[in-house]
């Protein structure tokens, strides 16, 4: 179980890594399958908040990551973004990109009118397989 800030509960989670300083884990709802989130174990509400040495540690970490994930998705790019907009708690996301729109800004979309849906939670058989994935290689 790994607490979420902000939503006062523990939620099920893969931890793909844990050290003194961060936590990473499958996110529970993917943008793309491999979706990860990396958690600095010490609250910092903005990422301007951040030491470097800590931001260094997880940007280092998501370097690895997307490595990873290049290999079992065949992938070409893979995000990486600080965020902390919806959770006021600094994370980062890493996701393999599938589509160009995988990742964007309402400033590049032309449609006025947009409809979004919650992202799906991913299966715990899903969830699972990937994460074995990514700790097999």
């Amino acid at each position: 179980m790994l607490f979420l800030p902000g939503r006062g509960r523990a939620a099920r989670s893969h931890i793909l890594h844990r050290d003194e300083a961060v936590v990473a884990f499958l996110d529970p709802s993917p943008i793309r399958p491999g979706h990860i989130q990396i958690v600095p174990r010490e609250h910092f509400p903005c990422f301007d908040d951040l030491p470097a040495p800590l931001a260094g540690r997880i940007v280092e970490l998501g370097q690895h990551f997307a490595r990873t994930l290049k290999g079992i998705y065949g992938v070409e790019r893979v995000a990486f973004l600080f965020s902390g907009g919806d959770i006021a708690h600094t994370h980062a996301h890493v996701v393999p990109m599938h589509e160009k729109t995988d990742i964007t800004s309402r400033r590049y979309i032309a449609e006025r009118d947009l409809t979004f849906r919650p992202r799906p939670r991913a299966s715990e058989a899903e969830l699972a397989e990937v994460a074995a994935r990514l700790r097999g290689v």
